[in-house]
């Protein structure tokens, strides 16, 4: 009897303290908003920290623009500690400009942009304008590595943090609220940054930046089952007359002035509201993110108490988790295209460069989208990785470039040809959907001509037609001429004018590798013209050219088989710095009209 009452106090003893632990159901819900802000969003970081360091358990999080970019990546398993040194590695600029190196092009679009000054692309007729400065593809690719370990989670509220975020649907003006889909893709077109970013097509809605209608998504987080809020909010309020300096700043004041009215209302709904002082920071700030992730700091500290209390009212859960290991490798072994294509798969495989079914590293990936991108032949390259059991499928989401045509000019010196213009039309898909035909008039002390067409295979052999004409004059010394062309000797010459015409038609076969490494087999034709109205043919001076005929020392077809080996890892053509080059061929003159 006695030992039974003992159990009966141990038992009474153990259920409350185990009903404690277990008390998570009934535990205040989190949610956190992240407004937008570009570079001030990077306060979110610091603000994240404190959060965490505070031991608050986030159960959901949202947020718009940058804020949606931070908080889809706090969402996916990362730590604050993670993001801060993410973020601070990263090369901002690099990745805003969409500048793709050299190396990313064909040796034929190296050679057939990079003579020219300017570039204008038209469309029936019509000068074309981009819809950005950038098509935003680094920042894609950097994102699908980063969010890799959850690519197959389309339901963001069975991410390990459940996440939303906020887009503007540009053809209707709507709100979208992104919670399923490709989280790159979603975050993507909130971050959508208008005339910085090309706009992102997502489930067919063209779609831009959050921040243009509701830059803090505090009620839609609420709404997810949120019971206490914690809002970090980077937004500026209305400058004075003395910050509105340029366009950028006139086009953000005048957003911002929907976005101070609403935030009003917004931050009273807010618990906990954190705003970090942005006053001398603009969104291209990222420059100074160490300074603005530390402003993020300084102003959650601000409310460090309450965090703490609100942490002591979810019986103090730690953020669970381990370190994301970032993915380095993938196998890809099937490839899904969607979309308006205007381009043959062969030529896709082929600028991809990698082969289905091996194992890859992620920068091969890049690289892969880099060349495509570099093609001009679509706009902004978006893509998904999805798990079909043995691999990845990669799904390409393609949307062909409307502009076709283009007109370049340049200016071009030497010493050989003088000065002179240069114009050039280009026109791709010309006969073919992967074809690129382009024609150069060059004006000036020496009139030339170079007429291209190349059907572009990648890595695949691909087909081309060149045609060009080589007109100059050139004074030489006499003795070259009578070193090879039998002509008689007059001590009373010194140099002649030389007129030399040069037309070489080709028609070849070429395959690539990596971009840097080509190899080119063809047929050619050249006719070749060397002529002087400074002698006759007799080798004696002309007095007068009315009187008799200059002197001709070559005048004949050529008929040639060749082979060309092209190595080229210049960063640039005409200034570089680093890389080799290295251009050498082989000519077999099969026979000549007239062989002298």
């Amino acid at each position: 009897m006695k030992n039974g009452i003992l159990l009966f106090l141990a038992l009474c003893l153990m259920i409350p303290g185990y009903s404690q632990y277990q008390k998570t159901d009934d535990r205040p819900k989190v949610g956190v908003v992240l407004s937008g802000g570009g570079a001030k969003g990077l306060a979110h970081i610091g603000a994240l920290k404190v959060i965490e360091e505070a031991g608050i358990k986030v159960d959901y999080i949202g947020g718009t623009s940058m804020g949606a970019i931070i908080g889809a990546l706090y969402a996916s398993g990362y730590s604050a500690v993670e993001l801060d040194s993410m973020f601070m590695e990263t090369d901002f600029p690099e990745l805003i400009q969409d500048d793709f190196p050299r190396s990313a092009k064909s040796f034929y679009e190296k050679d057939d942009t990079e003579r020219y000054a300017l570039t204008i692309p038209f469309n029936d007729f019509k000068i074309a304008f981009p819809q950005a400065l950038s098509g935003g593809q680094k920042i894609y690719n950097q994102l699908v590595k980063l969010l890799y370990h959850v690519k197959d989670t389309e339901d963001f509220s069975e991410l390990p943090i459940p996440f939303l975020c906020i887009a503007t649907n540009i053809e209707t003006g709507e709100e979208i609220l992104l919670n399923q889909g490709f989280l790159p893709e979603a975050i993507m077109a909130s971050g959508t940054f208008p005339s910085l970013f090309e706009p992102t097509v997502v489930d067919g809605q063209i779609l831009i930046d959050g921040g243009v209608l509701n830059n803090y998504p505090v009620e839609e987080v609420r709404a997810m089952g949120a019971d206490i809020m914690i809002g970090v909010d980077v937004q500026h309020g209305l400058r004075q007359r003395e910050s509105l300096e340029s366009a950028s700043d006139i086009l953000l004041q005048i957003n911002n002035f929907r976005t101070v009215k609403d935030m009003s209302v917004k931050s009273a709904m807010t618990d906990i509201y954190i705003k970090p002082d942005m006053d001398d920071f603009t969104v291209i700030d990222f420059d100074q993110k160490e300074t603005i992730i530390n402003k993020g700091i300084e102003a959650a500290l601000t409310e460090e108490e309450a965090l703490k209390q609100l942490a002591g009212s979810q019986g103090m859960i730690p953020k669970i988790g381990s370190p994301i290991s970032v993915s380095d490798s993938l196998v890809i072994n099937r490839l899904v295209i969607e979309g308006d294509q205007g381009s043959s798969r062969g030529f896709i495989k082929g600028k991809l460069r990698f082969d289905l079914g091996e194992t890859i590293a992620f920068e091969e990936l890049h690289q892969g989208i880099g060349n495509l991108a570099a093609t001009g032949n679509f706009k902004a390259i978006r893509y998904e990785l999805t798990s079909n059991g043995l691999g990845e499928d990669l799904v390409l989401k393609l949307r062909e470039n409307i502009n076709k045509t283009y007109l370049r000019v340049g200016a071009h010196y030497d010493q050989l040809y003088k000065s002179a213009a240069m114009i050039n039309i280009t026109r791709k898909h010309f006969l073919a959907n992967d074809d690129t035909a382009s024609f150069d008039f060059i004006l000036g002390d020496n009139v030339r001509y170079n007429m291209e067409y190349y059907i572009d295979k990648g890595r695949y052999w691909s087909i081309g037609v060149n045609s060009r004409l080589n007109d100059f004059s050139k004074d030489i010394d006499f003795d070259v001429i009578q070193s090879n062309f039998s002509v008689l000797e007059n001590p009373n010459i010194n140099t002649i004018n030389l007129d030399v015409d040069d037309v070489t038609n080709q028609f070849y076969l070429q395959t690539d590798f990596r971009e840097e490494f080509a190899l080119r087999l063809g047929i050619e034709h050249k006719y070749l013209k060397y002529a002087s109205e400074t002698i006759n043919d007799m080798g004696t001076l002309l007095n007068d050219p009315q009187q008799a005929e200059p002197a001709v020392f070559e005048k004949s077809h050529y008929y040639s088989s060749f082979g060309q080996l092209v190595l080229d890892t210049y960063d640039d053509k005409y200034y570089p710095t680093r890389g080799l080059y290295f251009d050498g061929d082989f000519h077999l003159y099969l026979f000549s009209s007239d062989f002298n």
